[in-house]
């Protein structure tokens, strides 16, 4: 007995110290909600929460990857330091001025006119475009995507496409997420194609253990990126999978992801281009992507330019440090002066993004929120939804895509001045964990060609109320609050 009391106070003891000292680590560089979340952990479920926190803490890259990062946004700088605002650039809003100016010291890239961007929300339309280009490849395609998976209808023409074009002799390089691509059905079937293909492909993120190579497991490269020999580009939301995600429980209800893509030329197309390099550089240390690419550089005069189309790039994720994204979104929000219109698959906002919507309805912006019915995430959905009654309360539209489908659109207007399109959700995770692209695009047309989408999920969408949301169940209130609680452990 007295050996087991023995065991048993020193337990005790090792776990008040346990606690005693992680309430001076964890809240270290974290917002105090997810330093709270930590700490609730670690104090209910001592191993499970230290196992956790060691596991999903620090969401960190590795000195070599953070290094690496540095370096690209140096050169970037270096290389673009002499370049000034566009000819063309005539706003009369000084906000646009400063939002351009944050992306530029944040994201190094700058700027520029004479671009044609093409929104394209038709799923199949945009593989069918992309398929059309690499046909058209005489020197590279360079291709990434957070989820791949080959299938005979969607995506099996567009592999087909590249294998043709790297057997032809066009440098066909290619990135995925590695964990996010894992998880796909046919994963293996999928690499073996590759293994015979001539296609140069790297997994992005990995983990190997037995090659020591170890990082938060939930840390994810989410960008979409396709383009070909420096001429055109794509980017949006939309993964390279057929738009039920090869899951038998989406095709059993008829769940099919919807989604936005812009089809790009013009100088816009190098950001987009130095982006993979950047990528591609972290997991291959090979030089000769940099080197094709500045071979297809070329500064076309402003009469050569293909479009009128103003665009900034801003890359962000946890290699940056400084939630890039994040920053000029609560910077555009803040500048609205009539109308904000936002679709975002998970919403999950934190206390900043939060405000700075609810501040805007509350001083009469109109406030319009495109999100789903039924979201294809359990946790993050019902996180999404414990926001509602405040956003609700502070005078927000909230508009529901129907069920079963998943609106995984990610954008925004702001009034008649600016529009945003890209890979980036408006969630925590987002924000901090995931390397995302986002599109920032001037003038009305674009924003007209946005909203003109967004139009047509309101359409076929039902709107929410205050009174009737708060005649849910109140078990839903209480899974949507724990679930709200489990979100901010970034």
């Amino acid at each position: 007995m007295q050996i087991g009391s023995v065991l048993w106070s020193v337990l005790v003891a090792v776990e008040l110290a346990v606690r005693y000292f992680m309430i001076g680590i964890v809240p270290g560089n974290r917002r105090p909600t997810t330093a709270m979340a930590w700490l609730l952990a670690i104090f209910f479920l001592p191993v499970v929460g230290l196992v956790a926190y060691w596991l999903f803490a620090n969401p960190r890259l590795s000195r070599r990857r953070l290094e690496k990062q540095k370096r690209a946004h140096d050169a970037i700088m270096k290389a673009t330091g002499h370049m000034q605002l566009p000819e063309e650039f005539h706003s009369q809003e000084e906000w646009v001025e400063s939002a351009v100016m944050l992306n530029r010291n944040l994201g190094a890239m700058p700027l520029e006119g004479g671009n044609e961007v093409q929104v394209i929300s038709d799923y199949r339309a945009s593989l069918e475009a992309m398929r059309k280009e690499i046909d058209k490849a005489t020197r590279y395609v360079h291709i990434q995507f957070y989820i791949m998976g080959d299938d005979p209808d969607y995506v099996g023409p567009v592999l087909d496409s590249l294998e043709a074009a790297a057997d032809r002799g066009v440098h066909v390089r290619m990135l995925f997420d590695h964990l996010g691509t894992l998880r796909v059905k046919g994963y293996r079937d999928f690499k073996n194609r590759l293994k015979k293909s001539n296609i140069n492909w790297r997994p992005m993120l990995p983990i190997d253990l037995i090659g020591r190579r170890w990082r938060r497991p939930d840390l994810r490269n989410h960008r979409k990126i396709m383009v070909v020999d420096g001429e055109v580009a794509f980017t949006g939301s939309q993964n390279l999978i057929e738009p039920g995600y090869k899951r038998e429980s989406s095709h059993k209800v008829g769940r099919e992801w919807v989604e936005m893509m812009l089809r790009v030329e013009g100088p816009l197309v190098h950001s987009l281009d130095v982006t993979f390099a950047t990528d591609w550089w972290q997991e291959d240390d090979d030089q000769e992507v940099l080197m094709d690419m500045n071979e297809a550089r070329h500064p076309l005069a402003y009469e050569e330019r293909p479009g009128s189309t103003l665009a900034q790039l801003l890359p962000s994720g946890p290699g940056y440090g400084t939630e890039n994204n994040l920053r000029l979104f609560n910077t555009l929000i803040y500048s609205a002066s009539e109308r904000l219109e936002i679709t975002s698959p998970y919403f999950v906002p934190d206390d900043s993004l939060l405000y700075a919507i609810t501040t805007a309805a509350q001083r009469g912006v109109d406030v319009e929120l495109y999100v789903c019915e039924e979201g294809d995430q359990f946790l993050v959905h019902h996180a999404q939804q414990s926001y509602y009654q405040q956003l609700l309360e502070a005078g927000v539209r909230i508009h529901r895509y129907p069920a079963p489908m998943v609106l995984h659109t990610k954008c925004f207007t702001v009034d008649d001045e600016v529009a945003v399109v890209g890979s980036s959700n408006m969630d925590m995770r987002s924000f901090s964990l995931n390397m995302e692209i986002s599109v920032m695009l001037l003038g009305k047309d674009m924003v007209d060609a946005v909203n003109a989408v967004q139009n047509q999920y309101r359409e076929i969408s039902s709107e929410i109320t205050l009174s009737q949301w708060r005649r849910r169940p109140r078990m839903q209130r209480w899974i949507d609050n724990v679930a709200r609680l489990t979100a901010t452990l970034q």
